[in-house]
């Protein structure tokens, strides 16, 4: 019996759901920092075995938001919901349930898909912790499974697989065996310079910033990439920053994207950086459509 079906991956800001997507894949497809609202975009991830294709969509952390471009990326984790076979809530294990853990539990009461607890990060706490916690959702939401997992080691993802295929339906291979992600190219390059920018930034930078891949050209006879983007700010005091003393900062931030990109790609990368002033940007719905950002 062969199964496919896609699984949402939801909750709120830093409990690892990107973390886990690329435990799952064994490769690094979704970007992580330790700051909230680092993935902005759903992000697709297919895993193959040999009874059945999973495939994974992350989401943004659902939240309770303010401006423009963060509604935005609430709204794309709520269409999650009703597009999955299967929605995975992950919550950070041992911890006490938050507002925004309680607001998107009453969400889900909507919706008649399987729904799956996961309790991240037990790696962090001691495994008795567990289960008061399990108790108090268990009394918040009647969920399918309860599975606690550590997204960055790996324990409990083999048992997460098992667990998944059961509630799968019967289907075909939506995807073809070798394709990791439907996402493309330039989202990828895209998604990797914004990640070194939120890792080598501070305060409001990494949420002003927003990339986009100009030109991706491929030299297959050279093995070589051609990247040009543009990294767009709200204020030319941000874009100082950017830049840097001489040029400083651009530069390592290109230095550690282009690294990244060879090994994600495995070709050698070209890649040129520039910063550009697009005042207010996320709170114009244009420039949000136009930078990749719409409904």
């Amino acid at each position: 019996m062969f199964k496919s079906g896609f699984i949402g991956i939801i909750g709120r800001p830093n409990v690892g759901k990107s973390t886990l997507l690329n435990g799952i894949l064994g490769e690094k497809l979704a970007i992580i920092t330790s700051k909230p609202q680092t993935t902005r975009n759903r992000i697709v991830g297919i895993f193959n075995r040999e009874d059945a294709q999973f495939i994974f969509v992350d989401t943004p952390g659902i939240h309770s938001a303010r401006t423009p471009l963060n509604r935005l990326m609430v709204r794309t984790a709520r269409e999650t919901f009703t597009d999955s076979d299967v929605l995975l809530l992950v919550v950070e294990g041992g911890q006490e349930t938050t507002p925004d853990d309680l607001l998107i539990i009453e969400s889900l009461k909507a919706t008649s898909v399987p729904k799956f607890l996961i309790l991240n990060k037990i790696d962090l706490i001691r495994r008795e912790q567990l289960l008061p916690q399990m108790d108090a959702y268990r009394n918040l939401h009647p969920f399918a499974e309860m599975i606690p997992i550590s997204a960055l080691t790996g324990d409990g993802i083999p048992l997460l697989l098992d667990e998944l295929w059961k509630y799968l339906p019967e289907g075909p291979r939506y995807f073809p065996e070798d394709m990791m992600t439907d996402s493309s190219e330039r989202f990828v390059a895209a998604e990797i310079v914004r990640e070194k920018i939120l890792l080598l930034t501070h305060k409001e930078i990494p949420y002003s910033a927003a990339v986009v891949v100009d030109a991706f050209k491929e030299d297959e006879a050279k093995n070589l990439i051609r990247i040009s983007a543009t990294i767009n700010v709200e204020k030319d005091s941000q874009k100082a920053i950017l830049i840097g003393k001489k040029g400083s900062m651009l530069k390592e931030i290109g230095t550690q994207s282009r690294l990244e990109m060879e090994t994600f790609f495995a070709a050698r990368i070209y890649l040129e950086l520039f910063v550009r002033v697009r005042k207010d940007w996320t709170k114009d719905p244009r420039m949000l459509r136009e930078f990749g950002y719409s409904e």
